[in-house]
Parts: C-alpha cells; sequence; structure tokens
C-alpha cells in the first residue's frame, strides 16, 4: 500500500510541474499537414489556431505541441473555406473547446460547398462565439494582438482566396503576417496602402505559389524568416521562382515537407 501511494504522490507531483513549467515565450508552430494550412500560436495558456489542413492530421500536431490537460483554444481563425485550410475544423471542433472562432460569412454564396455545411453546423451547436473580420478589426488574446487587414465587411468577389484573412501578429516587438492564400492582385496593394512595417515572420501565401509571393510583396514586408506549408502536390507548390526570390533577400526558408512541424519562438526582449 504504501508503494501505491508513494506512486500516486509522483504522478501527481509530475502533473502539477507540468502545469506550472510552461514558460512565457511565444511560440509559433506551423504544422505538418501535408497540403494544406495550420498554425498554432500558443503563449502561456493560450492558443490561436490558424487555419486546420484538410483532415485530422492537425489533431497530432496539436496533441504534440499544446498541454495534454488543455483542450480549450481561445480562438480559431478559418482564413477562408476551401478544404486544405478549414477541413480539419470540425474534428478540431469535436476534441477542443473553441472559445471563439474568426472566419468569413458560412453563408456567403461563394461558401456553399460541403465542407462549409458541415462546418457551419459544427460551429452552431458548439457554443462558440463567432466573429465576422473587418478591416481594421484588432482582436485581443492575452498580450497578443491580431490587427485584421483583409477582408472588409463589404468586399466582393467570385474567388475564394480573395477572401483569405489576413492577419498581423503583435506581440512586444514582435510582428507576423499570415496570408491564408491571398494572390497577388489583393496583396501587393493591401501592404502597400496599409504601410506595413518590416516585419519578424511571414506564413508564405498559397503555400508558395507563383501568384502569393512578389519581389515586390518582399521589399514592403522583408521579413526575416518565410514559413511555407506545403506537403505532396500536383500544383508545383512551392514555385522555383519564390524560393529563388526568398533567397536573393537572404529570407529564411523554412518548409513543413522538408522540417515536418516548425517551431519558431520569439523571448521577450
Amino acid at each position: 500500500m504504501q508503494r501505491i501511494i508513494s506512486f500516486l504522490s509522483l504522478v501527481t507531483i509530475s502533473i502539477w510541474i507540468a502545469v506550472f513549467s510552461i514558460d512565457s515565450d511565444l511560440h509559433i508552430v506551423a504544422c505538418d499537414v501535408g497540403q494544406g494550412d495550420a498554425i498554432l500560436i500558443q503563449k502561456s495558456r493560450t492558443q490561436i489556431l490558424i487555419d486546420s489542413g484538410s483532415g485530422n492530421k492537425v489533431l497530432d500536431c496539436l496533441g504534440r505541441h499544446m498541454p495534454f490537460w488543455d483542450r480549450q483554444i481561445e480562438l480559431a481563425i478559418s482564413t477562408h473555406i476551401d478544404k486544405d485550410h478549414s477541413g480539419g475544423f470540425p474534428d478540431v471542433f469535436n476534441r477542443y473547446k473553441i472559445v471563439n472562432f474568426l472566419t468569413n460569412d458560412l453563408n456567403n454564396p461563394m461558401y456553399s460547398t460541403q465542407n462549409s455545411q458541415v462546418l457551419e453546423k459544427v460551429v452552431g451547436g458548439s457554443g462558440t462565439k463567432v466573429i465576422y473580420p473587418d478591416v481594421g478589426m484588432v482582436i485581443r488574446v492575452g498580450m497578443i494582438y491580431l490587427d485584421i487587414l483583409h477582408p472588409s465587411e463589404d468586399f466582393v468577389s467570385n474567388k475564394t482566396n480573395d477572401y483569405s484573412i489576413v492577419t498581423l501578429l503583435r506581440y512586444n516587438k514582435f510582428k507576423a503576417i499570415f496570408t491564408g492564400d491571398l494572390e497577388l492582385n489583393i496583396s501587393e496593394d493591401l501592404f502597400e496602402r496599409d504601410k506595413i512595417e518590416p516585419v519578424d515572420y511571414i506564413k508564405i501565401s498559397h503555400h508558395g505559389s507563383k501568384n502569393g509571393t512578389s519581389e515586390k510583396l518582399v521589399q514592403i514586408l522583408k521579413p526575416n524568416v518565410a514559413i511555407i506549408s506545403v506537403g505532396k502536390n500536383s500544383y508545383g507548390h512551392p514555385n522555383e521562382e519564390v524560393i529563388n526570390l526568398l533567397k536573393k533577400y537572404n529570407i529564411k526558408i523554412l518548409r513543413t515537407d522538408e522540417i515536418g512541424d516548425i517551431v519558431y519562438n520569439y523571448t521577450k526582449q
């Protein structure tokens, strides 16, 4: 009996050590979900999930990087309805409590797909607060600020990629841009018009496709690190011209198809 009590005490102590040993750094994890996007942002006990990939691989990533006892995500963002960005959200909603969900209006005729219908049903029955984006909106999650750069409330297009929710993350002196699948016809004018200052980190748009990144955009944002979330595909992602462009400006390139989960840590200065 004494041995059993000692073992249980050791387990209890180990659990409490795990609970209280979370560091105070900002962690950004580009999950390896194959050909798709899923970005976990974590600060202490607070999580933000941007996109979910197409299937349940995102759950494996969350299990690897979130504390085992934490079953709550403070904010989830579906940048747009394409399956490789939002197809995994039903599984996430079934496994975790999502407090807030930032998404374009799922009733938009552009979003009338089987994927959107499934997601709308899951979100509707979850008790999650749904937030619709608008330019100028700022969402605060703990000490993290997210500026909504695109789309505006009245934005209209006939392409789902054009609706990609673009966010600027600000934490202390650190800045990161998350682009979804936004294409150059919008992104170049967007970043130039809003006079975005150089950023530390960028999630390269549309898995490194040619229509997602240009020299003008790189010159505006001047990122230190470029993350390409990509898997085996028939589209030629990432495009060789995009890779060469990033190398030209000495930007560090990290790819999920080469590394797996990409973990970026920022320590408050």
